[in-house]
């Protein structure tokens, strides 16, 4: 396990499912790898991001946070996200988790969630 918390923030964005923001303390001793580069949301700031190893495997670039958010996501500030995809298995509430269609997104679908998801092909430019 790389990481179990039931301190996370959700995050809602629109035509997304949620992106789950888990404080940094909740993952594995050295599972989280700091990595150059940056993008920019024009919500939240400038993220900064992260390659996840464990059980000799590596994800690259698989973890993302916002280390100063702006006023809005504060609340955020270094918490991690994860991408689904490139993970093994991710769960909310016991549930496993399918990935938000595309390789931008980091949105993790459950049952609960209802669409039309932005992210698949057609859908980035809403």
């Amino acid at each position: 396990m790389i990481a179990q918390t039931r301190e996370a923030w959700r995050v809602m964005e629109t035509f997304h499912p949620p992106t789950y923001y888990i404080p940094p303390a909740a993952f594995a001793d050295g599972a989280l790898r700091s990595v150059p580069g940056s993008s920019m949301c024009e919500w939240k700031g400038s993220a900064a991001y992260f390659d996840i190893d464990a059980g000799g495997k590596t994800a690259n670039r698989a973890a993302w946070c916002y280390p100063r958010p702006t006023q809005a996501f504060r609340p955020i500030a270094d918490f991690v996200s994860v991408y689904a995809e490139p993970m093994d298995e991710c769960r909310v509430d016991g549930e496993i988790v399918t990935p938000q269609p595309g390789n931008f997104y980091g949105g993790w679908v459950t049952s609960w969630v209802t669409g039309p998801i932005k992210g698949a092909p057609g859908t980035t430019h809403w």
